[in-house]
């Protein structure tokens, strides 16, 4: 695990060089779907961690958000990588994303690694290892209520056409807790519960290199992650609840309450 673990916080870090050293030259800024964009430094830093996963582990399948699905006919290991997690930030030039490489095994987050390249953080984790930032060990919060909690979330892609849209969850967990903040990088969201910044966080859109990572993080934190009903988490849901563990039972119970929120809003 801990060789896993190098490796994934080796190509981390590259990608979040040249994320870097693209911040302020972007030439190419396309739109896969309606608001989900893709940059030239998406590409130039996917190429980067492919090329050292596959240099150091040339038969394991890799899972990258531009190139899809790579080289898993036969094996267990699967790597999860998103080279920008938060491109819109990236894209308007608002300092919050990230690099993201998870390794799962047999379908499990064993290994993660988040680079934050604007705070030089580099969050890392492995199954029976621990959580680090850094170097330095990391716990989820103490909070135990709502009405003293952080709380985090996003919204996904597709908002403008379902009515699943997270949009009434974010008005009843504002209305409880101290705060729901909405900074655009799933990855980071889950490093900072991993880190007790956040308290808590829920999400749905999501992807499995979105979460991969950051799951790993949490739960060697010490913290909880689930399915917004509180069943085990499926990394193929789209779908996560990941908290400090102390307000895990209380944020599902909201979960499984509110009503959608319909879109009425005139287009």
């Amino acid at each position: 695990m801990e060789r896993f673990l190098d490796i994934a916080c080796a190509a981390a870090r590259a990608a979040g060089s040249v994320l870097v050293d693209y911040r302020d030259s972007l030439a190419t800024i396309d739109e896969k779907t309606p608001g989900n964009l893709v940059t030239d430094a998406d590409r130039a830093a996917e190429a980067v961690i492919l090329a050292t996963l596959k240099r150091h582990y040339p038969d394991h399948g890799i899972l990258a958000e531009e190139s899809g699905l790579a080289g898993m006919e036969h094996s267990p290991f699967l790597w999860a990588v998103d080279p920008l997690d938060g491109t819109t930030n990236f894209a308007h030039r608002y300092p919050v994303f990230a690099v993201s490489v998870g390794l799962l095994i047999d379908g499990t987050p064993v290994v993660g690694a988040i680079f934050d390249p604007v705070a030089d953080e580099l969050f890392a984790a492995a199954r029976g290892v621990g959580a680090f930032c850094n170097g330095r060990p990391l716990t989820v919060s103490t909070i135990a209520t709502l009405d003293r909690s952080l709380l985090a979330t996003g919204f996904a892609y597709d908002r403008r056409e379902t009515n699943d849209n997270n949009y009434a969850e974010f008005c009843q967990f504002t209305h409880l807790s101290q705060g729901v903040r909405r900074g655009g990088a799933a990855a980071l969201d889950l490093a900072y519960v991993a880190a007790g910044r956040f308290d808590g966080f829920w999400e749905r859109g999501l992807s499995p290199w979105d979460m991969a990572a950051g799951v790993v993080l949490v739960q060697e934190a010490g913290g909880t992650v689930s399915a917004y009903d509180g069943s085990p988490f499926d990394l193929r849901s789209g779908r996560i609840l990941a908290s400090n563990g102390h307000l895990h039972r209380a944020m599902s119970e909201q979960l499984g309450r509110v009503q959608p929120l319909p879109i009425t809003f005139p287009l």
